[in-house]
């Protein structure tokens, strides 16, 4: 079975100032000889062109800056796009982030990062359809020994303390061993802290096998092996062990068994027992590890299979020996996004069969078959060895192993979703002679928008899973730099004609208010028409959303909120992008907003103060039960909406009591009457993304012009995020509540 998995690289790290000299000493006894490992960094990563956005009100937002001219000199290239490509999608999938020009530099950012290792390499096309040329910035040292262009950084933070560097960890040496100099081959060997040559009591020892494709020096590189084992040790969560990663690349299991063991046992002190061995891997490794179990039962008694499968057969007589011999076989995979997930569920299939008692760890629904799935493997299968542990079921959170199967293309509405958010796009056969397609949508982190490749199937057909977050998303395809709509998706943008939409339950802010309420629930969207000022006798179109249990002819009429679009967009978009009825819906039902009526307008090129007043307003309370007084009216709007919002807030101080400016601009005008719009405006929010967003510098000089005129505001904490749908829903979600409510909303 080969797998392939997911790029990946590892952070360099800071080691502790022990030395392997007893070992060292011991090896060379023994004719083995113990090497010092690479040079390590200490920063959060190597690479001058990556830095934190300064000044960012939100952290972790870093900005890659790659000069034009290093771009040719890596790559004989002089112009064509140049992508940041690295596993900073949804579930850390790889995927690649356009890099705009910023005078003679190419620029691209993203984040916030959640705490962990990041890995990636920049990429130039030579054109859109055919392939990239990766680099990595020529002045920092190569990190990953199997794959030269790759750089990495971690960030650290809340969840992440145990993959963190630790002040007086383990050692870390290397190994030579094999019979022969044609024969020689290299392990990587961890010692834990206080490690002690001559301690009466061996230590006992893992040994861990790398996957096809992969080097053994992948687990330091990119599985931050030594923070994890430092951590767990050093924390009292796993014995001190010493920990082995040997080249997985030779036959069979006697490369492991009789050229790996006894070098590493004649070099440290170790145990000789197979009760205090254990053995694991990733993919091919993971079979390894099992091979050489299924061969020696004696050998090892802890084995894990990381993202593996195996076609053996397993005779019962082995099966007995197993279980009796052993302490520990335990399973592990990612999603249903892992190149093996298949092969773990009939691997624990195979072993059900065959009668061997073991422990599946289950899905894990966060990621796949991918780095960041390993180290939490790692982590968990290091703390279970060589020691007593009450729970033996899956890890928190995790899933069952169940057979994965998707439904016949063309068969559902596209794309794909499951139970647990994994969606998957396809294009069909008839795309076959591509040669890059990727789907473009805001699948990234604060809903940005990379672009990440479709794998193409054996009949030529192209498919991508990704597990995203709740929440509502659009994308599109790209073929060769030529934007297609998802043809098998019904659902439209009428200012993007090649965006598709679609929405995945979860327990996210955006995943639960954007999620369908059940249909009894639903308030009613209708179209309102109306003339507008436009010119010709021009019929304009609005949408109406209205509450569930609307009444027409109800004595007391409805607040109304007046609800505007951003420039390149129009009436449709908070509909159909937005999904404004749904975060309306939800909150509905919950009880967090007075029932109320809202206008969904088109803003284009028109004078909108006038139009608002003379011709939407008119015609909302002619066709709608609605309210005149301004304390039940609300506008707000976002970007050009904003600015036409603040614009009518100026030009007809409390005609709105109600105002909302999301990623806003445009300052009070000299002639603005401040008292009046004091005086009449019950609530003025302004609410922006991030450094991302490209108006938050003019939002900032709106909010210092408000506070230098004495305009009463509210500047809403920062979204994190660039100019997105992902910002303005999370606006909206906190704006609702607030409006026609004398009580304040925390």
């Amino acid at each position: 079975m080969t797998m392939e998995s997911q790029p990946t690289p590892d952070h360099p790290v800071r080691r502790g100032r022990r030395t392997l000299a007893a070992a060292a000493a011991s090896a060379v006894a023994a004719g083995a000889l113990l090497v010092a490992p690479p040079a390590v960094a200490d920063a959060v990563g190597a690479d001058p062109w990556v830095s934190e956005v300064p000044g960012n009100p939100v952290p972790d937002v870093y900005r890659f800056t790659v000069p034009r001219a290093a771009v040719t000199e890596a790559t004989g290239l002089g112009s064509g796009p140049v992508a940041v490509q690295g596993n900073f999608g949804p579930g850390k999938a790889w995927t690649d982030l356009n890099m705009g020009t910023s005078g003679s530099d190419l620029t691209a950012t993203l984040g916030p990062l959640e705490p962990g290792l990041y890995y990636y390499q920049y990429a130039a096309r030579p054109a859109a359809d055919q392939d990239a040329v990766a680099f990595r910035n020529p002045a920092v040292p190569q990190e990953v020994t199997s794959k030269p262009t790759y750089a990495t950084m971690f960030v650290p933070g809340a969840g992440a303390e145990w993959l963190d560097d630790v002040a007086d960890g383990g050692e870390l040496g290397m190994i030579q061993y094999g019979k022969g100099p044609k024969h020689t081959k290299e392990a990587l060997v961890w010692t834990p802290p206080g490690y002690d040559a001559d301690r009466a009591e061996q230590y006992p020892v893992l040994y861990l096998l790398q996957d096809e494709g992969q080097s053994y020096r992948e687990w330091v590189e990119l599985g931050r092996l030594g923070q994890i084992m430092d951590n767990l040790t050093l924390d009292g969560d796993a014995e001190p062990m010493v920990v082995v990663m040997g080249d997985a690349e030779a036959p069979g299991p006697a490369g492991v068994t009789k050229d790996l063991l006894p070098a590493v046992q004649r070099a440290f002190n170790v145990s000789h027992k197979g009760s205090g061995r254990a053995v694991a891997g990733i993919g091919s490794g993971g079979e390894l590890a099992l091979d050489a179990v299924v061969a020696k039962p004696r050998d090892f008694a802890n084995v894990g299979s990381f993202s593996g499968g195996y076609d053996k057969p397993i005779p019962r007589g082995k099966a007995k020996q197993i279980n009796d011999l052993t302490d520990v076989v335990r399973l592990y995979a990612g999603n249903v996004t892992d190149p093996a997930y298949d092969d773990t569920v009939a691997l624990a299939d195979r072993l059900t069969t065959a009668g061997v008692e073991f422990q599946p760890d289950g899905s894990d629904p966060e990621t796949g078959g991918t780095w960041d799935t390993w180290q939490k493997n790692l982590h968990d299968f290091a703390g279970r060895i060589f020691q007593e542990v009450d729970d033996e079921g899956p890890s928190e959170g995790h899933l069952p192993f169940v057979q994965h199967e998707l439904p016949p293309a063309g068969t559902t509405p596209a794309p794909w979703t499951d139970e647990n958010g994994v969606v998957t796009f396809e294009l069909g056969p008839e795309l076959a002679d591509a040669n890059n397609i990727t789907v473009w949508g805001n699948f990234g982190p604060a809903g940005s928008w990379p672009r990440t490749h479709m794998v193409q199937q054996d009949d030529g057909s192209w498919r991508l899973s990704l597990a995203v977050e709740g929440g509502s998303y659009y994308y599109k395809f790209v073929v060769d730099g030529v934007d297609r709509k998802d043809a098998g998706n019904p659902t439209k943008v009428l200012s993007e004609p090649t965006w598709s939409t679609f929405t995945v339950e979860g327990d996210s802010i955006r995943g639960r208010y954007t999620a369908e309420v059940p249909a009894e629930s639903r308030g009613d969207v209708s179209v309102m028409s109306y003339p507008s000022t436009a010119g010709g006798g021009t019929q304009r179109s609005a949408y109406v959303w209205t509450p569930p249990d609307y009444d027409a002819d109800r004595a007391e009429e409805y607040p109304v909120f007046y609800l505007q679009h951003g420039g390149g967009q129009t009436w449709t978009d908070w509909v159909e992008v937005g999904y404004v009825q749904r975060i309306l819906d939800n909150h509905y039902l919950r009880g967090d907003i007075v029932p109320m009526v809202v206008v969904m307008a088109n803003g284009n090129g028109v004078d909108f103060p006038t139009e608002i007043t003379t011709r939407i307003v008119p015609a909302a309370e002619e066709q709608l039960n609605i309210s005149s007084r301004a304390d039940q009216r609300a506008l707000a709007g976002l970007s050009m909406g904003s600015g036409h919002t603040l614009s009518t807030l100026w030009a007809h101080p409390g005609e709105f009591g109600y105002i909302g400016a999301m990623s806003a601009f445009g300052a009070p005008p000299a002639t603005a009457d401040v008292e009046a719009i004091n005086e009449g405006t019950r609530l003025l929010r302004v609410y922006s993304g991030d450094t991302q967003d490209f108006t938050y510098g003019a939002t900032l000089q709106l909010i210092a012009a408000m506070e230098d005129r004495g305009v009463n505001h509210e500047f809403a904490p920062i979204v994190p995020g660039p100019h997105s749908w992902d910002v303005w829903q999370k606006s909206l979600i906190d704006f609702l509540p607030r409006l026609f409510t004398e009580d304040a909303v925390d």
